[in-house]
């Protein structure tokens, strides 16, 4: 057992921070106020190797693993953490899922731009009535021909995303479930009003109405759901990476004030209650960054474990978001305004402990691990009698 980084990877932690201290701490507050998806962004990691890191060669990807992804991710969140979403995105989630299970034909079509950062391709999963209860989704391929007709609607997604992956049904129960891949320019398939949540971002609503589906665009068929949300297991590292990076800015921050900020004379630093506040959030982050590591490190001779997994998001949510809460207090007035990126921090690792199965549903799984069952959440059926 090794907890210390090989010499490979201290060198691609290190030409990460070199890449994002020149390239994007520069502009990182307007970064993350701005509405617009920062597509140039996109395009310069794409130059770096920084999208694709956990694709294979022969896919275009650089062939790294997950836990070079999460390095990269937490260097590039320590100098902007807006730009850290692209790393996410070109790494887990969608993305690995079209890796994982495109057609040769799929992936020159679909994966290639993606991998160039002149395209976005985001999960549309999630519906009105079926939020953790995913395999209650309604949204439907009906045969037509040697394809699909899509009717239904997601919500949640980035709504400016070029490609989809959608859940779809194609039959009943959990061996109906596949997905499709969809482009925003397809007859029929409309994005509602934009939204947005807490954090900033933007959401809205798909609509699919009787949207054509070629038999080529078919990502999973009926009987695809475990293999899709396997894949899921990545995307809830990529979850995990950033809410800990995040929390990590946050951290130091606020360290970086209290060593200036003086208050009765004395920097905040000498306050024994804010150090214990530093000690504190200190322990979080470590603690979280190991269940981290493990879950990524033992991934990269596969799937990532979900007991692992689940782990890690459950302690990197909970410690990204308690110790923004905790730097935000250190810094007071100044860490509530918008002139620092810790109240952004804050909102963004919220939203994490959502997205990507709630901490609550997270608890559940963990609690089946525990006691080596199944506990169903839907109610008991009715008896005949």
């Amino acid at each position: 057992m090794d907890f210390k980084l090989g010499e490979e990877q201290r060198l691609f932690q290190d030409a990460v921070r070199a890449f994002a201290d020149k390239h994007l701490a520069p502009g990182a507050l307007a970064r993350a106020h701005a509405a617009e998806y920062p597509r140039d962004v996109a395009r310069l990691m794409a130059k770096q190797g920084l999208l694709g890191i956990t694709i294979s060669e022969d896919d275009g990807g650089q062939g790294g693993s997950l836990m070079d992804a999460v390095l990269a991710i937490e260097q590039v969140a320590a100098a902007c953490p807006r730009s850290a979403d692209i790393v996410q995105e070109g790494n887990f989630g969608a993305i690995r899922t079209l890796a994982a299970y495109g057609s040769a034909d799929q992936k020159r079509r679909c994966l290639a731009p993606v991998l160039s950062g002149d395209e976005i391709i985001a999960v549309a999963m999630t519906e009105p009535d079926a939020g953790s209860a995913t395999t209650d989704l309604e949204t439907r391929a009906t045969p037509d021909g040697a394809g699909f007709r899509i009717n239904g609607s997601k919500v949640f997604p980035n709504p400016h995303a070029d490609q989809y992956v959608v859940y779809v049904r194609f039959g009943p129960g959990v061996g109906g479930i596949g997905s499709v891949l969809l482009r925003r320019s397809a007859p029929g398939f409309s994005i509602g009003r934009l939204s947005r949540f807490m954090s900033g971002a933007h959401w809205a609503t798909l609509h699919f109405d009787n949207v054509p589906v070629p038999p080529e665009d078919v990502l999973l068929p009926a009987g695809g759901f475990k293999r899709q949300m396997a894949g899921f297991n990545a995307e809830r590292i990529g979850n995990a990476a950033r809410s800990l990076a995040f929390g990590r800015y946050c951290f130091d921050a606020a360290r970086e004030y209290a060593l200036v900020r003086k208050q009765f004379g004395r920097p905040l630093a000498e306050f024994q209650g804010l150090q214990w506040k530093f000690a504190d959030m200190k322990l979080q982050l470590e603690a979280a960054r190991l269940l981290l590591y493990r879950a990524a490190t033992n991934a990269d001779t596969g799937l990532p474990a979900p007991d692992e997994t689940t782990v890690a998001k459950l302690a990197c949510n909970r410690a990204g978001f308690e110790v923004a809460n905790e730097a935000l207090q250190v810094m007071g007035g100044t860490g509530f305004t918008r002139e620092t990126l810790v109240e952004y921090c804050l909102r963004r690792t919220r939203g994490w402990m959502i997205a990507g199965g709630s901490i609550e549903m997270l608890k559940n799984r963990l609690a089946e691990s525990v006691f080596e069952r199944r506990f169903s959440q839907r109610a008991p059926k009715q008896s005949a009698g």
